[in-house]
């Protein structure tokens, strides 16, 4: 605090002065006004007025300062200023911590030293990546958003599509090096990996050459593009490609596994593939057994041969992992209530052997009694909602995938006759359904891998992570539908959204994976703190055990009763070492 002198025509004021910066810019609060030159010589008494005044700041520094208590004074007859903003978040400091940890600030200075534009790279893609994890929307809403931020961006929106350009164009530089770097912030497990792919759908009704009509897994009729996503074994994000809405997935695997192995120098020899039974052709099979590489790939059991699919169904044989010694019969169990009781949460299996065109594998059979309760059960949801479909007569259209009640409808067009007309008779497939009842409780898979049967499955199980980050994704970070035209750009929207993920996945690892999706994003979107003009920031949301242990994680508080603007100079230094 110092003292500040105010001249005007007629007088001059005294006071009390603040000096604060923010955002690299000194600026200066009144804290307490002393009075005007007479009122001053009036307090001073027999002591020279400027004597009194120093004294008098000295005092009030030794008071409030050595305290460290922050006196707010409000007036309620002040309408506060327009199109001032005075609410920032904070959460996304957690995200900036990881983010600089990954070193992509010299990844986009590499980039910025190649091309030589003159914007700044690395802020642009920080704010895009923070924004599409705390304010998910479109490019020009996510410039706007930025601006909640504590730290005010400096770029321009023109500046932020013209970096997506620059971006797409080092995409496998950049992948390449965020898996170099986040190495030394957490471990990779990439012994295991795991690919898997969707696809994302535009408002737009021609395609070109990059957005094509295709197979939608969300049913869209819309032109797409599809992503390939890998991730490691324990859930981290490895790389992404993304590919022409009309391509056959299949024909993206061993392109982008060949150049992750070659690009993020992996031991190839030590790696296993798993993946689902959409990507599980022969060729790719017969890629992932050279240099004694190995795959788990789920294996559809209504696509087996007809002399698999009897061992399959055959009640003897089954085993339990761990027990080597003894063999179960299914049936047995089944028709003994005491028995399965006592075997119903295990997990029985039996090896099938087995080989396509080039590769030897073995076709492993899992079968539980929860699973198979758990099987009937949606089904029979299912078929309870197709029958009151059929009695009100609203089924529209035929189903189109396995969760779709309607595919238990059949309508058949008959006369009274009996030959085909026009007339409409809705009724339940008991075909379908008898069909679809023998598969409850059975899951298969194929691999190439011998040895300890409950680590196999324990890869395969790992699979659901691999959906839950494509979920995110597009549910939680909002990737689709996508308002992009040009190819580059849209290549670029999924980098960030990547790279979102990513920085996301590794905050839940640091946080031990304690908190669910939906709890660690609520905490991180409401971190806000209010500005009190030449004081500080006061927090605005709840102190809880999930922020505490944010702090704790990352090793700085914004949670004090206020923030004065030096300890937040402290926190941005700090996150960006």
């Amino acid at each position: 605090m110092r003292l500040g002198i105010s001249k005007s025509k007629n007088t001059i004021n005294y006071y009390i002065i603040k000096d604060y910066t923010k955002n690299g810019k000194r600026s200066t609060k009144h804290v307490e006004r002393i009075g005007n030159l007479e009122e001053v010589k009036k307090l001073a008494g027999n002591q020279d007025y400027q004597e009194w005044l120093k004294d008098y700041v000295k005092k009030y520094n030794e008071e409030h300062c050595k305290k460290e208590i922050i006196t707010i004074k409000k007036n309620n007859k002040k309408i506060i200023d327009s199109n001032i903003n005075n609410k920032f978040n904070v959460g996304y400091l957690f995200l900036e911590k990881i983010y600089n940890q990954l070193k992509l600030k010299d990844i986009c200075d590499n980039i910025q030293n190649k091309y030589q534009f003159k914007f700044d790279l690395n802020e642009i893609l920080s704010y895009l990546v923070f924004a599409r994890i705390i304010y998910p929307a479109s490019k020009l809403e996510t410039y706007k958003q930025c601006q909640n931020f504590i730290e005010q961006p400096k770029f321009q929106l023109h500046d932020e599509y013209r970096a997506l350009s620059y971006l797409a164009d080092n995409i496998d530089f950049i992948q390449e090096k965020i898996f170099e770097n986040s190495k030394s912030i957490i471990e990779r497990n990439s012994g295991i990996i795991y690919y898997d792919c969707t696809n994302y759908f535009f408002e737009i009704e021609l395609d070109d050459e990059f957005r094509k009509y295709g197979i939608n897994k969300q049913h869209q009729p819309k032109p797409q593009v599809g992503m390939g996503l890998f991730m490691d074994g324990d859930g981290i994000p490895l790389s992404f490609n993304i590919y022409p809405g009309n391509q056959n997935e299949q024909k993206t695997l061993i392109p982008e596994e060949t150049k992750i192995v070659n690009n993020f120098k992996m031991d190839n020899t030590k790696m296993i593939l798993c993946t689902d039974a959409g990507l599980a052709s022969d060729e790719i099979k017969k890629f992932n057994v050279k240099d004694n590489r190995g795959f788990v790939i789920t294996q559809s059991l209504k696509k087996l041969k007809e002399s698999e699919k009897e061992k399959v169904f055959d009640d003897n044989d089954w085993r339990l992992p761990g027990d080597l010694r003894n063999v179960y019969n299914l049936n047995e169990i089944r028709n003994n209530e005491e028995l399965k009781e006592k075997y119903y949460d295990k997990l029985f299996y039996k090896i099938i052997s087995s080989e396509t065109k080039s590769v030897k594998q073995d076709l492993i059979v899992t079968f539980s009694f929860k699973y198979f309760d758990y099987n009937r059960n949606i089904r029979n949801s299912q078929i309870e909602r197709a029958k009151k479909s059929i009695d009100t007569n609203q089924a529209a259209r035929k189903g189109k995938n396995q969760n779709d009640y309607r595919r238990f409808i059949v309508d058949t067009k008959s006369t009274d006759t009996g030959e085909v007309a026009e007339n409409s008779n809705l009724s339940l497939d008991e075909d379908l359904i008898k069909q679809e009842e023998q598969y409850d409780g059975y899951y298969a898979l194929t691999t190439n891998l011998v040895g300890d049967i409950e680590q196999i499955l324990k890869i395969t199980k790992g699979r659901w992570e691999i959906e839950e980050s494509f979920r995110i994704m597009k549910t939680d970070f909002l990737a689709r539908p996508v308002n992009l035209s040009r190819e580059d750009r849209i290549k670029s929207h999924f980098l960030t959204c990547f790279m979102a993920l990513l920085i996301y996945r590794i905050l839940e690892k640091k946080l031990d994976y304690k908190y669910t999706t939906l709890e660690i994003l609520k905490a991180i979107r409401n971190m806000n703190v209010l500005e009190s003009k030449g004081d500080g920031y006061i927090p605005e949301y709840i102190r809880t055990n999930l922020t505490d242990d944010l702090h704790d994680t990352f090793g700085f508080r914004t949670d004090y009763e206020i923030n004065t603007y030096k300890d937040f100079k402290k926190i941005f230094e700090l996150i960006k070492r």
